[in-house]
């Protein structure tokens, strides 16, 4: 589990919309991004098979980690190198059964139960948020800066967080040492090379 830490990247169906995405997220690897999470909620799996065949190429091309949002029967028909699940999608046991093998993340919001949980069951990360208002997902719950330092005292698999974090507040999340730090619009909006500069910059408290 040693490749998951740092920027992981996750694209939009706004920002990075089907037809530039793989340009995209090229341009994210090149930057140095070694995370890519393709998320899309509208599409149906057949709609983006070939899609992300393709972006599982151009991550293993570049030594990166290709994570597929919430398909997986897609995940396992391409051979994804992981699945990223929230709890109102399934379980991980269900995951699990139709992705045997990859690794599989568990969205926990902010509760260090439901991280527990999903460690005892076998997953392979855990992620926590929204820390700030988030542009991409407007309605998400914010959650306290204590959920890292308690997850990371409490856990032994990786934690990464997510929800409006940018350049500008990237530290605040940062000094609890995080093992990824999830981003959408600060990576994807403008000059993808730029954002990836200013984001580490950030990290590096």
């Amino acid at each position: 589990m040693s490749r998951l830490q740092g920027l992981y990247a996750i694209t939009d169906e706004t920002l990075t919309p089907d037809k530039t995405v793989l340009d995209q997220v090229k341009e994210a690897l090149q930057s140095g991004i070694k995370i890519i999470q393709y998320r899309n909620k509208t599409a149906e799996d057949t709609e983006v098979e070939a899609l992300c065949s393709e972006l599982q190429e151009l991550c293993t091309e570049h030594e990166a980690v290709f994570i597929i949002d919430d398909r997986p029967e897609l995940a396992s028909r391409i051979k994804a190198d992981g699945l990223h699940i929230g709890k109102n999608d399934m379980s991980y046991k269900e995951a699990r059964k139709v992705f045997p093998k990859g690794i599989i993340g568990v969205s926990c919001y902010g509760s260090i139960r439901l991280a527990k949980e999903a460690q005892e069951e076998g997953a392979d990360y855990v992620a926590f948020g929204s820390f700030f208002p988030s542009p991409t997902k407007p309605h998400s719950g914010i959650v306290s800066m204590s959920v890292i330092e308690k997850a990371k005292k409490a856990l032994h698999i990786p934690v990464c967080v997510i929800g409006g974090i940018n350049s500008s507040n990237i530290h605040e999340v940062a000094v609890y040492k995080p093992d990824m730090v999830s981003v959408v619009s600060a990576i994807f909006k403008g000059d993808i090379k730029r954002n990836v500069t200013h984001l580490k910059q950030g990290m590096n408290v």
